[in-house]
C-alpha cells in the first residue's frame, strides 16, 4: 500500500519544523529560501498531492459566478449551453459556489450592454460570457477586469489581455475544414459564404470562419474556384436569398457560418433539379431534418453544451480547488453527415 505522508513526515525528511511545512503547503507566512527548497525537494520526491477536497470543505466563503449568453428562445443553438451550465451547477451543488445565468437578446447590442450592467451590479467573483458583439464585449471585459472580476469567454474567440480563458473551437481552422468539404463536393465553381442575421463587422466569429475558408481556397489556381460573400438579415431573408441565388445561377456551393443552415436549405430544397452543395454548423433539429434528406451535405458540430460546461467548471474548480485556469481549451471540430449523426444523441 502506498504510504500517506503527513506534515510531520515531510518535516522530518526535509529537516525543518512542521510549521515551516505548513506555511509552504498553504503558501502563507515567510519561509527562508533554503527551507523552501528543502521542502519542495521532498514534495517532488514523494510526489505529494494535496487533499483539495478536504481543503475546499473548510472554506466558508461563497463564490459567485455569473454566466452571460444569448437567450435560447430566439435561437435554439444556445439551449445546450444552458444545459451544460446547469449540469456543472448540479455537479458542484455541495460546494460553496453559486452560478447564476444571465440571458440577452442575440440581435441587440443594447440588450448585451444592459445585461452586462446587471451582471456587474451582482458583484460576482467571475464572469463567463459569450462575446457575441466584439466592441461591446471588449468594453465589458475591461470593466470586469478593472473591478477585479475574472472574465472568461466561450464559443466566440476574442483577443484581450483581460480575458482569463477561452473555451471553444479554432474558428479559423473550422472555416478551412468547411472549405475542404466543399472542395470535395464540387471540385470547381462558385461558392457563396452566407452570413445570417448578425452585424458582420462586429461579429469576430463570422470573420474568423470566413478568413479560414478563403485561406484554404487561396492555394488553388485562379479560375478554379470563385468565392463570394452574401450577408442577409430578417425579415427579408427568404426573398433576398432567393433573389441572390436567381441572380447568381452559377453558384454550386454554399457555406453558412452560423447554426441557421436550415433556413438556406428550406429555399434550395424547393428547386431540387439544381443541386447546390451546402455546409453549415450545429445539430439543431431543423438542420438535422435537411441533413437527413441530403439538402445539407455536412454540419460542423461546435459542441455548445461541452463548451459551456467546461467554461463553468474551470471557474468553479479554480475557486474551490485552487486549480489554475487554462488560457485556452480548444475542442475538436467534428464533421457530421447522415452516416454518423445519430451517434451524437446516444
Amino acid at each position: 500500500m502506498e504510504k500517506i505522508y503527513t506534515i510531520k513526515d515531510i518535516a522530518e525528511l526535509a529537516g525543518v519544523s512542521k510549521g515551516t511545512v505548513d506555511r509552504v503547503l498553504h503558501k502563507r507566512g515567510k519561509v527562508s529560501q533554503d527551507a523552501l527548497d528543502r521542502v519542495n525537494e521532498v514534495l517532488d520526491k514523494i510526489d505529494y498531492q494535496p487533499n483539495l477536497m478536504a481543503r475546499s470543505l473548510k472554506k466558508t466563503q461563497i463564490y459567485s459566478i455569473c454566466v452571460l449568453l444569448p437567450d435560447s428562445k430566439n435561437d435554439p443553438y444556445w439551449q445546450p449551453c444552458i444545459d451544460g451550465i446547469n449540469e456543472a451547477k448540479k455537479e458542484f451543488k455541495s460546494f460553496n459556489v453559486k452560478v447564476e445565468i444571465f440571458l440577452f437578446d442575440a440581435t441587440s447590442t443594447a440588450s448585451f450592454v444592459e445585461t452586462n450592467k446587471a451582471v456587474l451590479n451582482a458583484s460576482p467573483d467571475a464572469v463567463l460570457l459569450v462575446p457575441l458583439f466584439h466592441k461591446e464585449a471588449i468594453d465589458a471585459i475591461e470593466t470586469y477586469n478593472s473591478k477585479g472580476i475574472i472574465a472568461s469567454i466561450f464559443n466566440n474567440q476574442l483577443k484581450s489581455n483581460s480575458i482569463k480563458s477561452f473555451v471553444g473551437q479554432d474558428l479559423f481552422q473550422s472555416g478551412r475544414i468547411a472549405a475542404r468539404l466543399l472542395e470535395l463536393l464540387i471540385q470547381k465553381g462558385t461558392i457563396a459564404i452566407i452570413h445570417i442575421d448578425e452585424d458582420y463587422e462586429n461579429a469576430i466569429h463570422m470573420q474568423e470562419k470566413e478568413k479560414g475558408f478563403r485561406d484554404y481556397f487561396d492555394q488553388f489556381e485562379d479560375g478554379k474556384f470563385e468565392i463570394k460573400t452574401f450577408k442577409v438579415k430578417h425579415p427579408q431573408f427568404k426573398t433576398t436569398l432567393k433573389e441572390y441565388l436567381e441572380a447568381n445561377p452559377n453558384i454550386s456551393g454554399l457555406f453558412v457560418t452560423t447554426s441557421k443552415a436550415y433556413q438556406v436549405a428550406k429555399i434550395i430544397a424547393k428547386n431540387p433539379e439544381k443541386k447546390i452543395a451546402l455546409v453549415g454548423y450545429d445539430l439543431l433539429e431543423n438542420n438535422l431534418e435537411y441533413l437527413n434528406n441530403k439538402t445539407i451535405d455536412f454540419l460542423i458540430h461546435q459542441n455548445p453544451k461541452r463548451q459551456a460546461y467546461l467554461g463553468t467548471t474551470s471557474l468553479i474548480e479554480h475557486f474551490i480547488f485552487e486549480k489554475e485556469i487554462s488560457a485556452e481549451k480548444l475542442l475538436p471540430i467534428d464533421i457530421i453527415n447522415t452516416e454518423n449523426a445519430k451517434y451524437y444523441f446516444l
